[in-house]
This record gives structure tokens, sequence and C-alpha cells, in this order.
């Protein structure tokens, strides 16, 4: 009797399990970013939008939630509706919302916040539309969901009547803290401060992911699609392109917001009832204590932190 055709499927099979193995250990990251677009920062630049030139050079998909509030805080209102569109416009883009004037929604209550969804839509749905590009994805400022249950499931019911999505993240490195000590540096002078400032950050954000990492390994058995959450400011137009090259080196890879939002983790109830903007896999972790527990080992940010307070008393 010929054994051949058995050892064959055997083989196969035992290809086709690795196969899977290492597809389900395929490491992916989506960058989103907040607070768009930088006016402020934009103008100083000349109206050079270098962020985005950054981006381009790297030829990755990237996120933006927008804050439409940002146009009309200077005299330059037409060229500040050219930077969005230029954001909006790009190949690599996806358009999300962040509400019009980035309102904390457990400050300003249920009625306040959707007035501040239905304002913060208007112009980007326009341009939106004008390179047929839709309007779906909605992040709240500071992931601020509301301060109970029932603030949850007021804004929740109200986003899915209009079809919006509510767009989580995994990781986020605090470089809004970043951003305010590497700015302060670079205004008195003081370069090689701030280029350290800038290399922490990037140390730090990688230190922070894999932490995540091990965090969504421990509780799924294997890898997620992460996502990373950042903001349109100066030392992520000077540093984004580092991370990005860690990453790739990590054996990440840059992934569009909608293909990390296909993994099941997504899918799941969010069991987080306060305020406070953490981490989505601490969200879906069922009881507080564990939650907790997950918190302690996360990487230190004391340092930052104790520059930043430090600076802004200062200041």
């Amino acid at each position: 009797m010929n054994k051949f055709p058995y050892k064959s499927i055997l083989l196969l099979c035992l290809i086709l399990l690795l196969s899977i193995s290492a597809f389900s250990q395929k490491k992916s990251i989506s960058i989103t970013i907040d607070d768009v677009p930088n006016t402020r920062k934009y103008k100083k630049e000349n109206f050079n939008l270098t962020f985005l030139k950054v981006l381009d050079s790297m030829d990755i998909p990237f996120t933006i939630f927008i804050n439409e509030a940002k146009l009309f805080n200077n005299e330059f209102e037409n060229e500040n509706k050219e930077l969005l569109e230029m954001w909006i416009q790009n190949r690599n883009s996806i358009v999300g919302n962040h509400s019009y004037s980035h309102a904390r929604y457990s400050a300003v209550g249920f009625d306040k916040f959707v007035q501040e969804i239905e304002k913060g839509e208007i112009l980007t749905k326009e341009y939106a539309a004008n390179y047929k590009k839709g309007l779906k994805y909605f992040r709240f400022p500071y992931n601020d969901m509301g301060e109970d249950s029932t603030q949850h499931k007021q804004i929740r019911d109200f986003l899915k009547s209009k079809d919006y999505v509510i767009a989580p993240f995994t990781v986020e490195s605090s470089d809004w803290m970043y951003n305010y000590v590497y700015l302060h540096y670079l205004n008195t002078g003081e370069i090689d401060k701030a280029a350290a400032i800038g290399e922490q950050y990037v140390k730090k954000t990688i230190e922070l992911l894999s932490f995540y990492e091990s965090m969504a390994n421990s509780i799924y058995k294997r890898s997620i699609k992460h996502i990373y959450l950042c903001h349109d400011n100066a030392i992520n137009t000077d540093y984004i392109g580092e991370i990005i090259v860690r990453l790739k080196k990590e054996d990440y890879e840059i992934v569009s917001f909608e293909e990390s939002l296909t993994d099941p983790i997504y899918s799941q109830k969010d069991t987080y009832y306060k305020k406070w903007g953490i981490s989505w896999l601490y969200r879906y972790v069922e009881t507080q204590d564990a939650r907790v527990q997950w918190m302690k080992q996360e990487p230190d940010l004391s340092e930052i932190n104790h520059l930043y307070e430090e600076i802004s008393q200062k200041n």
C-alpha cells in the first residue's frame, strides 16, 4: 500500500497550521491623529503643512479627528480652511469627527455635547464628500465618554442614530505632555534638551506599545491590531518618522484604521463607565480590580509628568 498520499496530506496540514499560527501572530498598528488641524502651528510654519509632508514621505495610512473650531481661532480663516481641505483630500487619510471645540462630555452634559458633535461635522462632511469620502468615525475629546453608565448609554445611542462608529485606541503615550516640554525648550533655545525630550518620547511610545502588546497576548493569547493615538503637534511633526521606523523594526505593519477595526476585540462590551480616557484594552477588562492590576504594570511616565508640572507652573 502506498502511504505517500497520507504523508503528503499530513505535511500539508502541518504547513497550513503553521501558516495560520504565523498569521495570527502578525503585528499591526494604525496611526490616528487628534486635534486636526493645528492652525497655530500652520501659521508659525508660514502656511507649510510639514506634518502632512512627513506622513506623505512615508506613504502610510492615517486617520484624522477634526475640531472645526480651530478654523476660526485666528484671522486666517481662508488659509485654515485650505489646511483642513489638504488633510481631508490626502489619498492616505480617513476622516473623523472630534467635536467642534474639543468639549469634555462629562462637563458639558448630553444636550450641549450633541450640539458639539453636529456643529463639528458641517465643513468636514462637505469637504469629505468633495473627495468621495465619508464621515463615520467619532472620537471623544479626552476619550471622556461620560461620568456614569447613564451618560455612556445616552451618547452611544445618539451616535448610533447618526451612524457614527466610536473610535477606540489601544496605545497612547501622553504626547501632549511631551509636546509642551518640547516646545518650551525650543522656545528658550535649549535645542539639546528639546532633542532629548523628542528621543524620550519615541522611546516611551515603543515601551508603552510593548506593554500593551504583552497585555493583549496575556488576555487574548495573540497579537491584536493596535490603534495608536497621537496629536497634530510639533513633537509628532518632528518625531513621527522615527516612531514609524521603530515600529517597522519591531515588525509592525502600518495599516489603516478600518483594518484595525476588523479585529474582533473591538466588538467586545465596554465595561468601563467613568470619564477617564483609558486604553480600550482596559475598558474591556471585566472588573475594576483586574483593571487596576494591569494599570500598575504600565511603564512609568512620572519623569515627563514632573517636567510638565514644573514648567507649566512657571509659565
